[in-house]
């Protein structure tokens, strides 16, 4: 039976508010999307640790004892370095590298793992990229990795950030990039150790992206991105409805959305990728 360390990154009080908008915690989100991609008559066991809120490891417990550890989203910036956690993040980070277990992170996750490793993360000078990343191009490496099969020659995700990946660490690969990012997807490999991680949320489906709009007005007004409250609310009540019916033609119309975030299966592909190429041979040396 396959274990999963899923690393919380972001503090309970934010998740509660993001549930409480319509979605779920950022950890149930990845059970479900992962749970998409485990064969028939196979369980998943999981433990949720919540490292933003200064929880550790159970006693007798250690990284090594899973095959695989997904780094979830999270709200800080990777090089505020003066704030105690997102030092403990890394050297968190640093230590599951060391512990040479499969690890998948989603946005946060992959700056994190970056920082951790000697590359560096800074403020997207293009700006915020919410709701949906278009148009992710594969790169020729990314176009032969595991982590990106089945996955259309251009494509769009969901997704929210700011912060981006400046330079990548020794041992890492470009995987996937478009005009908002230059590292929307990467690998790191080095000594029998294995990182991947996206710049996007593939665990995110239409309501979790409708919850963080809905909690962030006043910076998607302030920013541009929308011209009144109203707007913002409009956008967050199609979203969910979209969630609800991603058959809605007239929704997946109005956003340009296709099957590459519709279909939970496609949407989700990088974990269940993931779970065959990484976590299951991991299992299976134990």
């Amino acid at each position: 039976m396959p274990r999963l360390l899923i690393v919380n990154c972001s503090p309970d009080a934010l998740l509660q508010r993001v549930a409480a908008e319509g979605s779920r915690k950022y950890d149930a989100l990845f059970v479900e999307a992962i749970g998409l991609h485990v064969p028939d008559g196979q369980t998943l066991d999981h433990f949720t640790l919540n490292v933003a809120d200064g929880e550790g490891l159970p006693q007798g417990v250690q990284i090594g004892d899973f095959d695989g550890v997904w780094l979830s989203g999270s709200p800080f910036n990777v090089y505020r370095l003066d704030q105690p956690t997102v030092r403990e993040q890394i050297e968190l980070a640093r230590a599951i590298w060391q512990a040479a277990v499969p690890t998948f992170g989603s946005c946060w996750g992959l700056q994190l793992m970056t920082a951790a490793l000697g590359g560096t993360v800074h403020l997207n000078p293009r700006g915020r990229e919410i709701g949906v990343a278009r148009r992710i191009r594969p790169t020729e490496a990314g176009r032969s990795h595991a982590l990106l099969r089945g996955k259309e020659r251009t494509f769009d995700a969901l997704c929210t950030h700011e912060d981006e990946v400046a330079t990548l660490p020794p041992a890492a690969t470009v995987l996937a990039s478009n005009e908002t990012s230059a590292v929307q997807a990467a690998s790191i490999s080095e000594g029998g150790r294995s990182f991947w991680g996206v710049q996007y949320h593939p665990e995110f489906d239409f309501a979790a992206v409708a919850a963080i709009i809905a909690l962030r007005v006043e910076r998607h007004l302030n920013e541009g991105l929308a011209r009144s409250s109203e707007e913002v609310a409009g956008i967050v009540a199609d979203f969910r409805d979209l969630s609800r019916d991603p058959a809605r033609k007239d929704l997946a119309w109005r956003y340009g959305v296709d099957s590459d975030v519709l279909d939970p299966k496609l949407r989700t592909a990088e974990f269940g990728n993931w779970f065959q190429a990484e976590v299951l041979p991991a299992a299976a040396r134990r």
